[in-house]
């Protein structure tokens, strides 16, 4: 079929002029006319045709934009059908049982350990979904350089794992496909990626001369056919077939690809091909000769052969490119490969194909293309082939790009589905060389960019490493190839392969010898750097990276490094390391014979231990000149990604060495490196050549720690996974309570694999829970929220807390003292010891056997020596001796008695060691208790030890000190070999015990500056380390005899595993006791004789002044802990009286209700000033306050259920049932029947953006808080607030408030008059109130009288009102048909105060049954804020004639004209803060319960009407003619079924009223209304107002709340209001008529009120009925109910389309509120530069929003102009967010956060909690 393609290639003119025939007509005609031709049996016309018009359509010479083409590919292929039913038809044959969907970056997909073979095993959301992963160990991730998803491939992933259909899904149930369906695909198809080839080749110029923009423009055009080739593939299984046969059938490329001789443009186009490879050098020197029509098969093999000898070309022809001018010194690395330079020539379509990817860098259509041609098998294989072909080539181009980041994620989205497979992994290692190939290039690579090292001097130097600031390494370059590196070595056979090749082991271990010792630190002795490099960045990373592969073979590169030089990297050496411990480990081979030779061993010690003494002079701050960026290194060196392949290998290294090397030796190499030699001195005073003074300690404690960590730790030497994983845990959890993956990041990843489980080891979680207890989130009173936390069991505490592991892997020494404190604090709980502890001493695992000779450290004289030293000093108080000097020292002492040596005795024979006279052997056991008489010391001639008098006068004299100086020995490390006398020194501040002649002057001249000359001295000592220790033990207990004779028959073992020194020593001496009698003698001769310290000669003044100073530390100390004391406790009592519970508001300085009222004057405290004083009109004080906006009333429902976030799009929220909508539409309504000025007075607005008033009850002058605003002003350092709108926080508790609210001036002495009760009548209290209210403009209490002027109240009060309206926005606040007028302005200031009233309700749980204060009452300020309101409304009068009390309390005529709202219509309470508002201020209380009472008889009756509309027109009959029996009856106007009747009988005059459709009545009633279901309800409407009545009644008169029951508060609320007598009645007797009270007769009244309705003609029915059922019961306010699973959430939302611009928004959020979908920063969404989260917020929350960003999980509040991340509500399986979805676990709700939220939203603290607020620019 594929030769027929290429006949007559040549068009003939008879040709052309049938092609352009064909061209003209119809394109579907034509198809399908050639494909009838071509399924004829002599189909030879038809396939010359067809072939004439492709060579007319498919011209290259024709522009590539032009679409045409394209048109006639779809339509030939399609045969004459419509391309999209032969789409459909080819995908109904598609038998592919794999997923293969591929993906580009930033794309979600899913990845299941516990199913994957493979770690890349990758799955798309379908798949993943589609599976049954319950219960796995799986994770969601954002695709960083793309994939492709892995369901039903079987060699990367368990079958278990297979989503449904590709379980299920086999070949064999598909059809097999008819043979004419493809044919034309067949046919056309070769043409047709000729033809692209042919544009790419055209396209491309080299980099050197063209941009890159030319290579793009050439891809722009080509988009549309690339695409095309991409939809082929997503055909399915069938169409890839035919795809993959054109792709790789050679003879078809060799036909096609040159073109004819005659077709001139074919050959220029194959010249410009020839050219490219060659400029690639990818064809040999040789070929340049030959024509352009040779043999292009490589060698005689052909096939599968020929790939191999591709890869060899490959690897030479690298070599010949990069080593022109080499260096001598590199000759050594070359791999020595035989095979002969051959052409490296493609041979099908798919070779070039790739071959030109590569060339344009990687564009994203082919690398998709090529991807999503996978699942094919066939062309997998052929396709991982030729990727490893071109493999060396593709990294030449990588080193070459200017876009390298972008081309690495696309070859590794490549290499990534080809190498994680390990079936073709191996096919391609064995047949194509991949290892080789990958390993030289790697080499090569780095070859670009090495320098000579100077780690010894250069001019010997052959030892060459990578440069670490190319650019290289600086931008990870080489990571692609990295990453394959590991992803072939991680297949099993694979890495076995790698093993047993020597020639490759060796070319791997030159590369890794480029990492020997790069980036080498020298220490700056004089000035500090200028310019701090960050090369070790890239040097970490790159031996991470490049070489932290345990391998084995090693080449040594050993020199010495200078002393003031360090390297961390050493990548050789740990590799050996991890050989040798691997070798013993599993494979259980002798060490010994894996070794080099001694002096070898002494070479490889040198560089790892001058790391250590490093890292210590690090932290002794002796590198500090060299900048912050060297202590960066010494923390990455431990960190715990870098530690198990840095700092483990380089211990173990030492370990080993350590083992095998003279102890001796070893121990004075320690010493030396860390430069404390001169400091090991029994003499008082020493010269330091190397060290500071104050570098000393630090240095010396950490040679100690360094050798207890060398002979304790077994992380190599015997320890088991499961046992270094439980160490790693305990140390870290030691350290702090950790999360549950920070401890997966901290714990490193060897040999503790955290996921799945590895055969008989432990697994994380197992081992977790077993070490660790859990806590649970929990929330501070501060409302900061924790994380869920694992922190150590008790027994953890008790018997595994390591200190020496926890050093070890601390990155800040202030971890180490964070686990000591929180070990003391256990130990403190438990009551095991109460002072400060001791790191406490740790049993070791056993040592394995062949690490053995690790313990003859402990055992050799030098180490003794030292410890018998530092012990003396120690108890001479020398200098620079500390506690954790002793400590380690004591560690040692204890390690050496644990640890004995067996065969010690053959050891000592013939041995010849300088120091031979201190100890008598090696064993510490029998060295503890030799005494050492007389030491012979090096000193400074200024030191006291120096003698000054003449030599000895008699020869006894003379023979003795002559003896003396036989006797004393002699110490010097490094005696061996130096040669050189280097004595131990030091100053001491006491110098007890040492043979010191009386001072004589010196005549001697000594110039100043000049180092003191040394002499030799000898001291007396008499002491041994048992006798020293036994004096420490006195030292540190303060008592002369503090161990008895008696004491060791006394010992308790279990006393002293924990405790402080004291207990150490004592653990040392029972130990050293039970090991040998003759310790134990000599302990209790040593005891028996308890011999003090010897009293200092002739310094006592100096030890007094010593001891003075220790007490007057001591005083000092508990001084200051007295002083914290007192401070902790004032600090608490301050905070339980100040602070409460729920949240961090202080409380009010004084009760603002109950205390003020009955005295006459209320004095102030002014937090800034401090003075104590009334408010005055002169000097007026406020109150501290936050205004804010708020809807959060508007967003109540009548249902108690919170509504759910929609999560499909079958759900919807619907706004219309929330409060805010409902009193907007009963507004509207009202305004189109009635008068404007009537209508705002009906009701309240401020549901939606109601402002909100709260104080922290702290008060300040006015005059004081204006010079506390210009003093933040000039503040620069503010964060947080803005100034300029009057934010500040409070000065004395620091909450956030942005106004101040004047407080009224002391009352007079009428106060106790206005709040008595009453006995007057109700009419005559009615009178007096309608009088009050027409004295209106009598009260004008704010302007100062004698003046005329307005006092600076009044001026502050002005000012407050203007605050408050500038709160909100100001569509929030014009409601009437004429913005700006009186009557809106009166509207918005009552309802100021409705809204601080109802928000009060809700706070306090919607009722008053809890009574009492409660914390919403602290933040309270209704009674001030009522003064300021009614000061305000007091300018406003209502004219008389319109003035509703009338309409309460008398019967008047109606009139005529546009009508005012009906009194049924009118909201009670409203007309309620109205009356309380507009009357004079104080109002006497008998007036406030008077007008109280007529409203609720108003509120009663519309309760009845609305009651009356829910009856079946039956029931209203049965109840009209039942209560007009009663009206005659005494007390009938108390009588709910007298008023009923009447109400409804009023009602019916108007038939419009009651007529409503039968259906609607038949939905409200739902079974039979009894006189108990009447009762009840008419109680539930009114208690809406009996709550707000009460309320207020509380804050103007402070009269107390009294809590009860639910079911009572009806007849609580009613007697504290006065509407019933106070006498307690049982609940079920208290009837809501009974508390009527009428002024004039009821029938009246209730008559008037109904004819105001029934006389409305021209409204209709439905509207007057929703104005008159007007339920006022709500809901309390609640956000959205989410759902409990976090995926159900990010699945739904994260590719949702805005509903605005119709784009995918890149940051979706939701408003938690009302659901809204919304763009986080958005520009598609701004509205007048303003996004659209803050928009939303300003229209759903008046500028408060609560958002859900879903592709983080975090929650974002906007408070106005700020915004704060507040955090998650959503927390995976251990308690901890996932904040942007970093580690992709499983995350579900928390109840506890939610409710949280919830709360801080209603009670509006958000601006008090939350502390880290930034502006937000409208940019969200």
């Amino acid at each position: 079929m594929f030769s027929m393609v290429v006949d007559d290639f040549r068009m003939s003119p008879e040709c052309m002029m049938a092609a352009s025939l064909l061209l003209r007509r119809d394109k579907k005609a034509t198809a399908a006319h050639l494909k009838a031709d071509l399924n004829r049996t002599d189909n030879s016309s038809g396939v010359r045709q067809l072939q004439e018009l492709l060579d007319a359509v498919l011209n290259p010479e024709k522009p590539a934009a032009d679409t045409d083409a394209l048109d006639w590919c779809k339509c030939l292929l399609a045969g004459g059908d419509g391309f999209e039913e032969f789409c459909k038809t080819v995908r109904s044959y598609d038998n592919a049982t794999l997923c293969g969907l591929v993906w580009t970056a930033n794309f979600v997909a899913y990845r299941c350990r516990t199913c994957g073979i493979s770690p890349c095993m990758s799955l798309c959301a379908e798949c993943f979904n589609n599976g049954d992963h319950t219960g796995h160990d799986f994770n969601m991730f954002r695709s960083q350089a793309g994939g492709a998803c892995d369901c039903g491939d079987g060699n990367v992933m368990r079958e278990s794992g297979f989503c449904r259909p590709h379980r299920l899904r086999t070949g064999e149930n598909v059809p097999s496909i008819p043979r004419d369906l493809l044919l034309m695909s067949e046919m056309v198809l070769p043409r047709f990626i000729l033809c692209i080839i042919q544009y790419l080749r055209d396209g491309y110029i080299e980099p050197d001369t063209s941009t890159e923009r030319d290579l793009q423009k050439v891809l722009q055009q080509l988009e549309p056919q690339i695409s095309f080739l991409e939809e082929l593939t997503k055909m399915g299984g069938a169409m890839r077939t035919v795809l993959t046969k054109i792709l790789t059938n050679q003879q078809t490329f060799k036909e096609l690809s040159m073109g004819q001789e005659e077709n001139l443009y074919a050959k220029k186009n194959y010249d410009k091909y020839l050219s490219a490879l060659k400029n690639s050098g990818l064809v040999s020197v040789e070929e340049k000769g030959q024509g352009a029509t040779a043999d292009v098969t490589v060698g005689a093999e052909g096939g599968a052969g020929a790939m191999v000898l591709l890869g060899k070309i490959t690897i030479t022809y690298y070599m010949n490119i990069y080593y022109v001018n080499r260096p001598s010194y590199y000759v050594s690395f070359l791999p020595s490969d035989p095979c002969i330079i051959e052409s490296l020539k493609h041979k099908c379509f798919l070779e070039e194909l790739l071959f030109w990817t590569i060339k344009y860098e990687f564009p994203q259509k082919m690398v998709t293309f090529l991807l999503n041609m996978l699942p094919d098998q066939d062309y997998k294989i052929t396709f991982t082939k030729t990727f490893v072909q071109h493999y060396a080539f593709i990294m030449k181009t990588l080193m070459k790009s200017h876009e390298s980041d972008t081309m690495s994620n696309r070859i590794v989205h490549i290499s990534v589905q080809l190498f994680s497979n390990e079936e073709l992994a191996r096919h391609v290692t064995e047949e194509c060389q991949l290892l080789d190939i990958m390993v030289t290039v790697l080499l090569y690579m780095m070859e670009s960019c090495l320098i000579k090292s100077e780690l010894q001097d250069e001019e010997n130097s052959r030892h060459v490493v990578v440069n670490c600031s190319e650019a290289l390494l600086k931008n990870n370059t080489y990571w692609p190839l990295v990453s394959d590196f590991i992803n072939i070595l991680s297949h099993q056979s694979v890495a076995k392969k790698f093993l047993e090749d020597h020639s490759l082991l060796m070319l791997w271990m030159s590369f890794v010898s480029f990492f020997q010792g790069m980036n080498l630190n020298k220490r700056e002795l004089n000035e500090h750097v200028e310019f701090e490099s960050q090369t070790y960045y890239a040097a970490f990373a790159a031996e991470l990276e490049a070489c932290a592969q345990p391998m084995s073979t090693l080449k040594l590169w050993c020199v010495t490094p200078a002393p003031n030089q360090v390297t961390f990297h050493l990548p050789l050496h740990r590799y050996y390391a991890m050989f040798l411990s691997k070798a013993v480990k599993c494979q259980g081979l002798d060490l010994d014979s894996l070794l080099p030779d001694q002096e070898m061993l002494m070479k490889i010690m040198v560089h790892p231990l001058q790391i250590q003494a490093c890292l210590s002079e690090i932290h002794s701050n002796m590198w500090v000149r060299n900048g912050l960026q060297i202590k960066g290194q010494a923390m990455t060196y431990v960190q715990s990604h870098f530690c198990n392949s840095m700092i483990d290998p380089d211990i173990y290294l030492l370990q080993v060495c350590a083992s095998r090397l003279d102890p001796d030796y070893f121990i004075s190499s320690v010493f030396e490196r860390f430069k404390v030699v001169d400091l090991l001195t029994m003499a008082s005073q020493h010269q330091n050549a190397v060290l500071d003074s104050e570098q000393e300690r630090p240095m010396l404690e950490g040679a100690l720690t360094f050798l207890v960590i060398l002979t304790s730790l077994r992380i190599h030497l015997g320890m088991t996974d499961d046992e270094i994983l439980r160490a790693e845990m305990v140390s870290q959890l030691c350290m702090n309570d950790r999360t549950h993956s920070a401890l997966l990041d901290l714990i490193p990843e060897n040999p503790n694999p955290k996921s799945g489980i590895v055969p008989g080891s432990c697994s994380f979680e197992e081992m977790l829970s077993a070490v660790a207890d859990f806590k649970a989130p929990v929330f501070e009173p501060g409302g900061s929220m924790q994380q869920g936390m694992y922190t150590p069991k008790a027994e953890v505490w008790e018997k595994e807390f390591d200190p020496i592991m926890v050093v070890l892997r601390t990155v800040y020494r202030r971890d180490v003292q964070s686990a000591m404190d929180r070990y003391s604090a256990f130990l403190k709980q438990s009551g095991i010891h109460t002072g400060n502890p001791w790191p406490p001493y740790k049993e070791r695992t056993p040592l394995h056997p062949c690490y053995k000779g690790l313990i003859k450290l402990l055992h050799c004289k030098t180490l003794h020596i030292v410890i018998f030293t530092l012990l003396y000093k120690i108890w001479m108080d020398h200098q620079n001796m500390s506690e954790h000097v002793l400590c380690m020292v004591l560690y040692l002492i204890e390690l050496g008695l644990d640890n004995q040596v067996q065969d010690n005795k053959e050891d000592e024979v013939g041995s010849e060691h300088c120091h031979d006279s201190w100890f008598p052997g090696t064993n510490l056991l029998s060295n503890l208790h030799h005494v050492i008489n007389f030491v012979r010391v090096r000193v400074p001639e200024t030191a006291p030890e120096v003698k000054r008098e003449a030599p000895p006068s008699t020869s006894t004299e003379a023979s003795s000190y002559g003896q003396n100086l036989r006797e004393a020995q002699v110490f010097s490390l490094v005696a061996e070999r130096r040669r050189k006398f280097q004595e131990i020194i030091n100053r001491s501040n006491t110098e007890a015990t040492q043979v010191v002649r009386p001072k004589s002057s010196s005549t001697r001249w000594v110039p100043p500056g000049t180092p003191p000359q040394l002499v030799t001295e000898i001291l007396e000592i008499r002491e041994s380390m048992l006798s020293l220790l036994i004096k420490l033990h006195q030292k540190l207990s303060s008592k002369q005899n503090s161990l008895s004779a008696s004491w060791l028959e006394d010992m308790d073992m279990n006393r002293h595993a924990h405790g402080d020194g004291i207990t150490a020593i004592e653990r040392i001496l029972t130990k050293a006791a039970t090991r040998s009698c003759q310790i134990k003698r000599s302990i209790q001769d040593i005891c028996g004789k308890v011999c003090p310290p010897v009293p200092p000669k002739k310094n006592s003044p100096t030890d007094k002044k010593t001891m003075d100073k220790e007490e007057r530390r001591q005083r000092a100390r508990e001084r200051q802990q007295k002083l914290l004391a007192e401070f902790a406790s004032r600090q608490k009592s301050f905070m339980e009286t100040a602070m409460d519970v729920e949240s961090p508001e202080t409380e009010a300085a004084m009760d603002l209700g109950a205390s003020e009222v009955m005295e006459s004057e209320v004095l102030y405290d002014c937090v800034i000033c401090g003075q104590s004083g009334p408010s005055t009109e002169d000097r007026p004080t406020g109150l501290v306050v936050l205004l804010q906006a708020s809807s959060v009333l508007g967003h109540r429902c009548k249902s108690k259920e919170a509504k759910k976030l929609p999560t499909s799009d079958e759900e919807h929220i619907y706004a219309a049932d929330t409060c805010g909508v409902a009193h907007d539409v009963r507004l509207t309504l009202m305004q189109r029947f009635f008068k404007d000025s009537s209508c705002l007075q009906s009701v309240s607005i401020g549901w939606d953006g109601g402002v909100y008033v709260q104080t922290c009850g702290h008060t300040l002058h006015i005059d004081c808080h204006k010079s506390y605003m210009e003093s933040l002003r000039n503040d620069q350092v503010l964060q947080g607030f803005s100034v300029d709108k009057g934010e500040f926080t409070c000065p004395l508790c620091r909450q956030f408030a942005n106004s101040v609210l004047p407080c009224r001036p002391g009352r007079g002495t009428e106060a106790g008059a206005w709040h008595t009760p009453t006995n007057k009548k109700t009419c005559v209290l009615v009178k007096e109130v309608e009088d009050l209210q027409e004295k209106l403009g009598l009260f004008p209490v704010s302007f100062s009288i004698r003046s005329g002027t307005e006092s600076n109240l009044s001026k502050e009060m002005e000012l407050v009102i203007k605050d408050i309206k500038n709160t909100t926005q100001k569509k929030y606040m014009d409601y009437g048909k004429n913005p700006g007028s009186p009557d809106n302005d009166f509207l918005f200031m009552y309802s100021v105060a409705r809204t601080n009233l109802e928000l009060e309700l809700v706070h306090r749980g919607g009722n008053l049954c809890s009574g009492g204060a409660s914390a919403a009452a602290k933040r309270s300020c209704l009674n001030q804020l009522f003064h300021v309101l009614a000061m305000h409304m007091r300018l406003y009068s209502i004219d008389s004639a319109y003035n509703p009390w009338t309409k309460l309390t008398q019967v008047t005529q109606i009139g005529r004209e546009r009508p005012e709202v009906p009194m049924l219509f009118r909201d009670v309470p409203s007309l309620l803060i109205i009356f309380v508002l507009t009357m004079p201020q104080p109002l006497r209380k008998e007036h406030f319960t008077c007008v109280v009472k007529m409203l609720y008889n108003l509120q009663f009756t519309q309760a009845l009407a609305a009651l009356s509309s829910k009856f079946s027109p039956e029931e209203r009959q049965a109840w009209s003619t039942a209560g007009a029996l009663k009206k005659s009856a005494a007390n009938a106007d108390k009588s709910f079924e007298v008023l009923l009747s009447h109400v409804i009988s009023e009602l019916s005059k108007d038939k419009s009223v009651y007529k409503v459709n039968a259906e609607e009545t038949s939905m409200l009633i739902s079974s039979v209304w009894s006189p108990q279901s009447i009762e009840f309800s008419l109680q539930q409407f009114c208690l809406p107002f009996l709550r707000l009545s009460c309320l207020l009644q509380h804050h103007l008169y402070g009269d107390n709340l009294t809590g009860c029951q639910e079911e009572e508060e009806f007849a609580s609320l009613a007697v504290c209001l006065g509407l019933l007598p106070s006498a307690p009645q049982p609940s079920n007797t208290v009837h809501s008529a009974s508390c009527l009270q009428w002024a004039v007769s009821a029938f009246d009244l209730v008559i008037q009120w109904c004819a105001e309705v029934t006389g409305l003609s021209q409204m209709q029915a439905e509207q007057s009925l929703t104005l008159v059922v007007q339920d006022p019961q709500w809901a309390a306010p609640r956000l959205l109910q989410l759902p409990d699973n976090y995926n159900i959430i990010f699945q739904y939302y994260h590719r949702k389309a805005c509903t605005a611009c119709k784009k995918v928004p890149k940051d979706p959020a939701l408003c938690l509120v009302c659901g809204a979908f919304v763009c986080l920063k958005g520009v598609c969404c701004k509205q007048q530069g303003t996004c659209e989260c803050v928009l939303h917020s300003q229209h759903c929350g008046a500028a408060t929003g609560i958002f859900l960003l879903i592709n983080a999980s975090v929650i974002i509040i906007i408070r106005g102009h700020r915004f704060c991340l507040w955090g998650s509500v959503y927390l995976d399986a251990h308690g901890e967010e996932d904040r942007d979805l970093r580690r992709g676990k499983p995350l579900f709700l928390c109840e506890e956060r939610y409710r949280v939220l919830e709360q801080q939203w209603v009670s509006h603290t958000f601006d008090h909690i939350n502390k880290r607020w930034g502006p937000h620019y409208n940019g969200l």
